[in-house]
């Protein structure tokens, strides 16, 4: 199946807990160079950047990859995806796959499949990616987000709750994952058809998105469905804290 898509990266200069995220070295390059190198292997027809800030676009231009201005005033990275997809008027079905500037070792297959899966599933508005959980300690974390999902592998739904719930085994606490309990740690990656990502924006946000902190949740508020690529592959650490940088910094020597 020939496959059509863009990748934009967000990546936002300012960051509470890793100031200057995007330039931090790795081994030699600038992470948001890494993301791209990483979205190029995709196979992706396109790959921008999407910053607010000059020297990240600059970094981009040095290692041949195009940036795009935006507004620093958006909410969130989907905002910022928003804003090129409008600029660079691209019709209502293209696929755009929105890869976090954060996570310099994702996996390119993964990028490809997402961007498939929406292809595929005619009656998706979005899609995105999960994986088995196999650790009790990773579903009671709240910074885990878990899905839960339809015969047709759509999302239900989208919690840091432990979700579903083994109400029996669970009763004491959660030490283990019982087998067959269909658990699914979601994956932090999106691709939109370019239409409802600009009116994905335009929605207004919803209680559970807000009480969650999860923003694919407004989708599912509105009554749009969200398609689940499952994926049997642990996902490579992204890089939130100095501590995460330490670790990726060692994946690439």
């Amino acid at each position: 199946m020939t496959i059509k898509f863009s990748v934009i990266i967000p990546a936002r200069y300012a960051s509470t807990r890793l100031p200057g995220k995007p330039l931090v070295d790795l081994a030699g390059k600038p992470m948001i160079v890494r993301v791209a190198e990483g979205a190029r292997r995709s196979g992706a027809d396109e790959i921008l950047i999407a910053t607010d800030h000059a020297g990240v676009a600059a970094a981009a231009a040095k290692h041949g990859y195009q940036a795009v201005m935006t507004s620093a005033s958006h909410a969130s990275g989907t905002d910022r995806l928003a804003e090129v997809a409008a600029r660079r008027r691209y019709a209502a079905g293209h696929i755009v796959v929105n890869v976090q500037g954060d996570e310099p070792l994702i996996d390119p297959v993964l990028i490809r499949q997402v961007a498939a899966s929406l292809a595929r599933h005619r009656g998706a508005h979005m899609a995105t990616a999960a994986h088995p959980m196999r650790d009790a300690r990773e579903l009671a974390n709240p910074n885990a987000v878990k899905v839960v999902l339809d015969r047709k592998g759509y999302a239900l739904y989208f919690s840091r709750s432990p979700v579903p719930y083994a109400r029996e085994a669970f009763a004491r606490g959660i030490r283990a994952i019982p087998r067959g309990l269909p658990v699914y740690r979601h994956l932090g990656i999106y691709a939109y058809r370019a239409g409802f990502l600009r009116r994905f924006t335009r929605l207004a946000p919803a209680a559970i998105e807000r009480f969650e902190a999860l923003e694919q949740l407004r989708a599912l508020a509105h009554g749009y469905r969200i398609a689940v690529e499952v994926t049997r592959r642990a996902p490579y650490p992204g890089v939130d804290t100095a501590a995460d940088l330490r670790r990726v910094r060692r994946f690439f020597k």
